[in-house]
């Protein structure tokens, strides 16, 4: 194992996970895939650790926000790749704190120089119900009632959802999740939100992005759904598991009339569009700028530098077109998003365990950093990268 690495501390961890998710209620969190998320094996975090990772992704988002302009220059949105048309949105929705960013995940390298930042998925992360309820339920699923986990995200949640509501009174507590139709992994995750939702106090209903109607005109203004056999349901609260990068590039059209709602308060949303300033990986390399050699930061710059270094597209998703860069290429992956704008971050190694598996940390945001999780890979960490639970000893 490179002397750079840190070691990874694991403990037999199995079980029947399934059976204990049904046993909790939560039957449908449970896809086909999730006993992979029960690996044989947790990761052992001491406590410091991961009080350690829970600070720091509270500390880097309070330096994000302050970061940002305040008057959100156009050199500053167009250096962040962000398409013009969802400049005004995203104007609007930082100056006014009725739009309220519920949730995020910072994806951290434990290294032996520290903590350093990945990235920050600020708009539609994922991996919410491994996180918030299958590794949860591993800990009963392998017989360790008594142990515990950095594991607060859904109660985290139900706070967002308070405070949000809070924050627009005078709006209807009704929110409609939607999601790109045909995946399974968003719904399942826009089931949990919905359940958190729920408990705040809001009625909920989930659907496909396509089956959403959206109405500017006259008293049917504002968003639609069909909650039942010829019922439809206007929703003042939308929150989108689509990406606002993507929304304004396949619907242009729909996507400037549910900003135009969101000016007349017909309708808030989330994750509002200022969340995709912190998405940008530009951001990361601004963050650099502002924060130079900050203990938390990885070098990350607009243009190339020597030594080894990851070259990331500024909007990739789930590993994608990632190309790691050193005297000569060494890795990479395929994708869709080759044709974007690239930022280059130094290289950071990850923890590694006997058999090779390079562990990734995330750490969930909502109001603070609230749950851990780890994904761990022999290479590139992916979207298809096995979700490993974690017990805090």
């Amino acid at each position: 194992m490179p002397d750079q690495t840190l070691p990874v501390k694991l403990m037999p961890h199995h079980g029947d996970v399934t059976q204990m998710v049904h046993q909790m209620g939560w039957e449908w969190v449970v896809e086909e895939e999730c006993q992979t998320y029960l690996s044989g094996e947790a990761v052992v975090l001491p406590q410091d650790a991961a009080d350690e990772l829970l600070e720091a992704a509270s500390t880097l988002y309070q330096m994000m926000t302050e970061a940002v302009p305040d008057d959100l220059p156009d050199d500053f949105l167009r250096k962040l790749g962000i398409h013009e048309k969802l400049w005004r949105a995203i104007r609007h929705s930082w100056n006014d704190e009725r739009h309220w960013h519920l949730y995020g995940r910072f994806d951290f390298a434990q290294t032996p120089d520290g903590m350093k930042l990945l990235e920050f998925n600020a708009d539609t992360a994922t991996s919410i119900p491994e996180t918030a309820v299958v590794q949860w339920a591993s800990l009963a699923a392998a017989g360790k009632h008594q142990s515990q986990q950095a594991n607060g995200l859904y109660e985290a949640l139900v706070d967002q959802f308070r405070t949000w509501q809070g924050l627009n009174p005078e709006l209807e507590p009704a929110v409609l999740f939607v999601y790109l139709g045909g995946s399974r992994e968003d719904y399942t995750n826009c089931e949990v939100l919905a359940e958190a939702a729920r408990e705040a106090g809001f009625d909920t209903h989930i659907c496909a992005a396509d089956e959403m109607q959206v109405s500017t005109l006259g008293a049917e203004r504002g968003i639609w759904a069909q909650t039942g056999a010829e019922q439809w349901r206007r929703f003042p609260f939308l929150f989108k598991l689509v990406p606002w990068e993507l929304f304004v590039e396949l619907e242009p059209d729909l996507c400037a009339d549910v900003i135009d709602l969101q000016f007349s308060r017909t309708v808030v949303i989330a994750n509002p569009a200022y969340a995709l300033i912190f998405q940008s990986k530009g951001f990361l390399a601004w963050l650099w700028q502002q924060f130079p050699y900050h203990p938390l930061l990885l070098r990350t710059e607009f243009e190339p530098f020597s030594g080894k270094s990851v070259q990331k597209p500024y909007f990739g998703r789930e590993g994608q077109n990632i190309q790691v860069r050193d005297t000569s290429d060494v890795a990479s992956t395929q994708g869709e998003y080759g044709h974007q704008p690239h930022i280059y971050q130094a290289w950071a190694e990850l923890p590694q365990d006997a058999q090779g598996y390079r562990y990734q940390a995330g750490v969930f945001w909502a109001g603070e950093g609230c749950a851990i999780g780890f994904r761990r890979e022999r290479g590139i960490i992916t979207n298809l990268s096995q979700f490993v639970a974690h017990v805090v000893e």
